[in-house]
């Protein structure tokens, strides 16, 4: 049956309104909340104009770049000489991130109703809601919400579909997505052509994430200039954000804050601090492919995307993995690396050898076999992956192994000295 939401004092509830609620869950029981009404207003506005109300509102993709929603829409032809694609990344492969399941399971019509109007905007005949093969129960919970909507006729003569995928992180790299629809092997693909120009089965296509898309019926209703006000620091960060935050927390789970919002207030008022007796030692704010942030670093740190940069990491999907002092901090670097080698499509050299080499030094430092000259080879290796391939996934396991060894140097130094109890990694 579901839970009542019960959100912090200090959070901002748009998105997240009706989580536990599952009664919204409902066609009746979403437009009985107001549902779809947003939908019939953009239907009887310009596309353009639904486009400029995006772009008003600064509305940044929520799927971990942060590009300019309504910029983005623009980019699509204006003339109807070739169909429209619309693709919507609900992948959500990010480790440490798990806040679109829980738009598709508790409100899938709030995601139903973006792509709608999204379609309108970009003019597409056909939309594609690619779902990662895993999400078993928010999968079940879209198909019965897209037969409501179907049933009540919501989408006119826009085609939506479900598509699952198959467990690769690589899919959520919006290129390797199309790919997949299309029945091709996951690879990224380069660009330039960008989608927009051509896309899914070479036709223009634009990519956005569920959370971005279930802002979109907010923005239309309640308008652009209330989604800019919800800004506590810099104004090119507007609305709100849900962040999901893991590890050493007493009170995981996702939150919804404006953004500007400090990351202290989250770690310890929210959640709670680490657990009873511990200190906070590091934080990695965006997800696992972001450089990891010191405790001064986390404790200093403002929520929206110039923020994060300035302590010089990434807001990303907005995956908040918080580490105490208990943790061995090579030890969790190695597991992300194990974790992109693992994912790696293989198709560029410098990330199949890149990440696979970089787990193994790893692996060695850890198991008391390290060498001298490991850590400048890691920092080397780091380099080459970066910017250099056709995709960023070798570019997310450099990230926290430059940030780790750069700011947890001694832990590293320490394996290599024999001054810590060896790690076998089976």
């Amino acid at each position: 049956m579901g839970f009542p939401h019960k959100s912090h004092p200090k959070e901002t509830v748009v998105l997240s309104q009706y989580f536990g609620d599952a009664d919204a869950r409902t066609y009746k029981g979403w437009t009985k909340r107001g549902g779809y009404e947003a939908l019939a207003r953009a239907l009887k506005t310009d596309p353009v104009a639904v486009t400029d109300i995006v772009k008003e509102s600064g509305l940044r993709g929520r799927g971990g770049a942060g590009f300019p929603t309504g910029l983005k829409w623009s980019f699509m032809p204006k003339e109807k000489k070739r169909p429209h694609y619309l693709c919507v990344n609900a992948d959500e492969s990010e480790p440490g991130t798990f806040k679109d399941r829980e738009i598709m399971r508790w409100t899938p019509h709030a995601l139903l109703e973006g792509t709608a109007i999204a379609a309108h905007a970009i003019r597409a005949e056909v939309a594609y809601i690619y779902i990662r093969g895993e999400f078993t129960e928010p999968w079940t919970i879209m198909e019965q919400a897209l037969a409501e909507a179907n049933a009540a006729g919501v989408f006119g003569t826009i085609k939506v579909y479900l598509h699952r995928g198959a467990g690769a992180y690589i899919c959520g790299e919006e290129t390797a997505l199309m790919n997949s629809i299309e029945g091709k092997r996951g690879n990224p693909r380069i660009k330039p052509p960008f989608p927009a120009a051509a896309g899914l089965f070479g036709l223009p296509t634009t990519i956005n994430n569920v959370e971005t898309l279930a802002a979109v019926p907010h923005i239309l209703t309640r308008g652009a200039a209330w989604y800019r006000s919800l800004c506590l620091s810099n104004p090119k960060s507007t609305g709100t954000k849900l962040f999901s935050v893991c590890g050493h927390v007493q009170r995981p789970g996702n939150y919804e804050v404006t953004l500007g919002f400090p990351l202290k207030d989250l770690i310890y008022d929210m959640c709670g601090g680490p657990p009873t007796g511990r200190t906070l030692k590091a934080c990695i704010p965006g997800g696992s492919s972001v450089p990891i942030l010191t405790r001064e670093e986390t404790e200093s740190c403002l929520l929206d995307y110039e923020g994060v940069v300035e302590r010089g990491s990434m807001l990303g999907s907005g995956g908040v993995i918080v580490f105490d002092d208990s943790a061995d901090m090579v030890y969790q670097i190695m597991r992300l690396a194990k974790f992109y080698a693992h994912e790696s499509c293989a198709q560029c050299t410098q990330c199949r050898e890149g990440t696979a080499w970089t787990t193994k030094i790893l692996e060695r430092i850890l198991a008391g076999q390290g060498k001298p000259k490991d850590l400048d080879l890691l920092l080397d290796l780091s380099e080459n992956m970066t910017g250099k391939t056709i995709c960023v996934l070798s570019d997310s396991c450099a990230a926290p192994v430059v940030s780790g060894i750069k700011k947890f140097r001694a832990e590293f130094e320490a394996y290599l000295a024999g001054k810590r109890q060896p790690v076998m990694v089976g």
